[in-house]
């Protein structure tokens, strides 16, 4: 998986990115990022879709059409236009190359971690892919199908969901409890028939609909990484895993906790995935420059800065996560709407602050207001 290029698909113009082994995605909301993914997971993983469909007893007669309505949801499958034109690592797609044979046999290879993950886990217990109705993307319907799965099957039926010892490394499962959860443990406890997440804390049992937003919105992405870490389960082959997309990891998360999940997702770099990550987090932007403005340099000891940077010591496990890492690429995609209104991509990897391109210099936006703010106090300071 190298290079996606795509035209005259929903709302983008024009998108082509190439992919490192950590790709950023950029740009404000509606700007085609999860709609790109989506197409990416579809062409990538279309036979373990359809057989996925067939096993739920969607018939599409064979017809694309029926295929988009199923995938993107309802009302959907226009997205793909006459005039599309889809290039994936050197191929050419069109509506019809959605159809062809499929066997159980044939592995998933992308795990998509979608924005909206909280639906599916909204009461505090995953739901099953049929509980969702046909309006939903299957992106997330099969992601809270395997963390169902995998809640039921896969984990061994611990006492607590978090803290566990064996799915996490220690530096970054103490800093998600400093930064999270602060000491609560959560909990799988049955209610009405139904074991529903709760967490203990202060002597408490708190309901999951009463926690903080971000802890809510943390749960689905921790369920996540534990079915990609820790120790081999029967339900998913993580091994058959070769790229993860996580959509807005920051959702509700306070910088600090940002890092920790950053952190996290270095060592699925680190395990040989790559990762797709959009955002809207000015942070992931700040690791993505001084990460390759480190990489340009020829200073000794290069991964110290890396300890400096996540404030860790070294040791034999985070060694593990840092030993090689600047030999990786990271690139980020900004998409954006030009006055038209129709979505192009741009590469601003180098995130360089002095670029004649505004898109660069200011990072896509994210970093706009920022500047904006600097430059309005230097004009007052200096009209005193």
């Amino acid at each position: 998986m190298k290079y996606l290029e795509v035209k005259s698909f929903g709302p983008i113009e024009s998108a082509s990115v190439e992919f490192g082994d950590l790709t950023l995605l950029i740009g404000p909301q509606a700007s085609g990022k999860s709609i790109f993914l989506q197409l990416l997971k579809l062409l990538v993983d279309k036979q373990h879709i359809l057989y996925t469909l067939n096993q739920y007893n969607y018939i599409w007669n064979k017809n694309p059409t029926n295929i988009l309505e199923v995938y993107f949801g309802d009302g959907m499958s226009n997205i793909w236009k006459r005039d599309s034109q889809i290039k994936f690592d050197g191929k050419n797609y069109c509506r019809d190359s959605l159809l062809g044979a499929y066997t159980q046999s044939t592995p998933e290879t992308i795990f998509y971690i979608p924005a909206q993950r909280i639906l599916s886990i909204a009461d505090g217990r995953p739901k099953n892919f049929m509980e969702f109705d046909n309006s939903t993307p299957y992106a997330l319907r099969y992601f809270s199908e395997t963390l169902r799965l995998f809640m039921q099957n896969g984990m061994g039926s611990p006492d607590a969901i978090f803290p566990i010892n064996n799915r996490l490394k220690s530096v970054v499962r103490r800093s998600f409890n400093s930064s999270i959860f602060h000491n609560g443990k959560v909990i799988m406890e049955e209610q009405s028939g139904q074991k529903k997440m709760r967490m203990q804390v202060d002597g408490m049992s708190v309901p999951f609909m009463t926690w903080s937003a971000g802890q809510k919105e943390f749960m689905p992405l921790l369920l996540g990484f534990y079915c990609l870490l820790g120790p081999k389960s029967r339900v998913i082959d993580r091994e058959a895993y070769k790229y993860v997309i996580i959509e807005e990891p920051e959702m509700g998360l306070h910088p600090e906790a940002i890092k920790s999940v950053i952190i996290q997702i270095i060592e699925l770099i680190a395990k040989g995935y790559k990762v797709i990550v959009s955002t809207h987090s000015p942070v992931f932007l700040e690791f993505a420059w001084v990460f390759n403005e480190l990489q340009q340099t020829t200073a000794p000891n290069l991964d110290d800065s890396l300890y400096e940077l996540f404030d860790m010591r070294k040791t034999p496990s985070t060694h593990q996560l840092f030993d090689g890492l600047f030999k990786k690429q990271i690139k980020t995609i900004y998409f954006s709407r030009p006055q038209n209104g129709k979505v192009i991509s741009q590469d601003i990897s180098t995130l360089d602050a002095g670029s004649d391109n505004v898109a660069i210099a200011e990072w896509g936006g994210i970093s706009q207001f920022a500047s904006k703010a600097a430059e309005i106090l230097s004009k007052y300071y200096h009209a005193e």
